[in-house]
């Protein structure tokens, strides 16, 4: 039986709201999982009752990033991904970044280069 403890505050960069979208498809997974998800976005939408906001807000406790931005995209996170101080950042397939992967080592954040809907469908999340 899970507890809240088991539960992992996942910040999703690159979140949309279409359907057909891993990242969209990241953020419904986790939520029927029970770990809390902040959908960020270039608009502002919704992903079921899970807001995609635009904002970069202070947070606590992250856990994870899981990254749906190309490498040229993720540039203008780098600091707010650093303020976060997340566990780790999970580089999904097509976002494999080898600068802000250096930059995470650098920070103690350990960086993934994996697929967050396998680690999630096969119990490694």
């Amino acid at each position: 039986m899970e507890t809240n403890n088991d539960k992992k505050l996942t910040v999703v960069l690159g979140a949309s709201p279409n359907p057909e979208r891993y990242s969209n498809m990241a953020v419904n997974r986790l939520t029927a999982k029970g770990h809390p998800v902040v959908a960020i976005g270039n608009r502002p939408a919704s992903i079921g009752d899970i807001p995609v906001i635009t904002e970069h807000p202070p947070l606590e406790q992250v856990d994870t990033v899981t990254m749906y931005l190309n490498p040229i995209a993720q540039k203008a996170y780098y600091d707010y991904i650093l303020q976060l101080h997340p566990r780790r950042i999970i580089f999904n397939p097509g976002a494999e970044n080898e600068e802000l992967e250096a930059i995470a080592k650098q920070n103690n954040i350990q960086p993934v280069e994996a697929c967050t809907l396998v680690l999630l469908s096969t119990g490694q999340f």
